[in-house]
């Protein structure tokens, strides 16, 4: 038997060089190449173009990147990738009759940024998918309900009686997925939809059925964003939507349909002296169409409407030391069923409307770049006090019951730590 054995090199200059502002590199005429195993060549034979794309990569019987429209036609394009190749080839003569050889090849390209400018245009592309279980989760921006201002409160102190379905009415219930793209660092787009969990994995993952909204088939979620970096300054505004259809009772064809609808807006300073600005701003209107709750006597209207809006600003000192305030505003349909008076919870008047402000101050000791254990280490230290002026409806009185809107003030003090 004799063996021959050959290594093969092939490098061809791509992109090239700079000459009088012009990209010089190298293209063929018309190449039907014996080599890195000719005919028999996977790379060599086959012709592919770019996934996803119209654009020829490179042609059938070729070894060049050339991203023309087929081998024979189409102009020349000397800004193209290029191509590196090493190999070892072998021909065998086994017998006087059978022959065999093989190849075997290391392909990658040295330039990719021709590729990316054929794939894409001039247009960066960041594009992926999320799956979770509370809409706006997966959102950027503090600005949306999920991780909107003050991003932690006390799960003792009263809450007021409403609030759009989107801002945390289905957080935990759910299970969604969305497909998401940022372009050019600009334009933020996000669609998707939810459905509810059963009952028996909301068991399971030690919520309880009883807080299942049994959610009535898919509620589809969409977000839209456009930002934008002047140094110092950072703005963002958006939009995001939400429709979902619930059955208070699964055994009743009757539904209520929320119909959420949100803007939001957001501002940043950051500069090199240590001190940092930051507001968000959110608007949230819900259409409440109630078919079956009021059929089962709970909502004394069959169509509701929600309003909130809030907004926060923030200073940071040296990522330190922060100090930050927010307005509230809840508006909304006078509605005695959903309302109704009760102590500590419920509205004399039948209303939701609830107003107030918070003042945050909070120590980071670990918040700089060049901090101890950055950045894995992160601790939070904070004293919170949250005031109504207007709580379900009233200042005074507001539940039937002699409390009054300030009764529900809370000062909260709390400690974070994460690694």
């Amino acid at each position: 038997m004799l063996v021959q054995a050959a290594p093969q090199i092939l490098f061809l200059l791509g992109v090239g060089f700079l000459i009088a502002n012009l990209r010089v590199g190298l293209d063929t005429i018309l190449d039907r190449p014996s080599f890195i195993g000719g005919p028999f060549s996977f790379y060599v034979h086959q012709g592919f173009n770019l996934a996803g794309t119209s654009v020829n990569f490179k042609q059938p019987e070729s070894l060049v990147p050339d991203f023309r429209s087929s081998k024979t036609e189409g102009q020349s394009n000397f800004v193209n990738p290029g191509v590196m190749i090493a190999g070892l080839g072998s021909d065998m003569d086994l017998t006087p009759k059978l022959k065999a050889f093989t190849n075997v090849n290391y392909i990658w390209l040295p330039e990719t940024k021709p590729i990316e400018t054929a794939a894409i245009g001039n247009s960066s592309i960041v594009y992926g998918v999320s799956v979770n279980n509370s809409p706006t989760v997966q959102d950027l921006w503090n600005s949306t309900p999920a991780w909107a201002y003050p991003y932690i409160t006390s799960g003792l102190a009263p809450g007021p009686a409403a609030a759009p379905m989107i801002a945390g009415g289905l957080a935990q219930l759910v299970l969604g997925a969305t497909a998401y793209a940022m372009i050019d660092d600009h334009l933020y787009l996000e669609a998707g939809a939810y459905r509810g969990v059963s009952d028996h994995w909301l068991k399971n993952l030690g919520v309880g059925s009883d807080a299942n909204p049994h959610m009535d088939g898919m509620s589809p979620y969409w977000r839209a964003a456009w930002q934008t970096d002047v140094a110092p300054h950072y703005f963002s505004v958006g939009l995001f939507g939400m429709n979902t259809k619930l059955r208070p009772d699964p055994s009743l064809p009757d539904e209520d349909r929320f119909n959420d609808l949100g803007f939001d807006a957001t501002y940043q300073y950051v500069n090199d002296s240590g001190h940092a600005v930051s507001a968000d701003f959110t608007v949230i209107h819900e259409k409440q169409s109630l078919d079956a709750s009021f059929a089962a006597g709970s909502s004394a209207n069959n169509d509701n409407h929600l309003n909130t809006v809030s907004l926060d600003v923030t200073y940071a000192y040296q990522q330190t030391w922060v100090a930050s305030t927010g307005v509230f505003n809840t508006s909304g349909s006078t509605d005695m069923g959903l309302y109704a008076p009760e102590a500590g919870a419920g509205s004399l008047s039948g209303s939701p409307d609830t107003r107030g402000y918070i003042v945050q101050l909070e120590y980071v000791p670990f918040g700089k770049l060049d901090s101890f254990g950055s950045p894995w280490l992160n601790v939070r230290v904070g004293l919170q006090y949250t005031g109504y002026t207007r709580f379900n409806g009233s200042g005074s009185n507001y539940d039937g019951s002699g409390r009054s809107a300030s009764d529900n003030n809370t000062l909260f003090g709390f400690f974070w730590f994460a690694l």
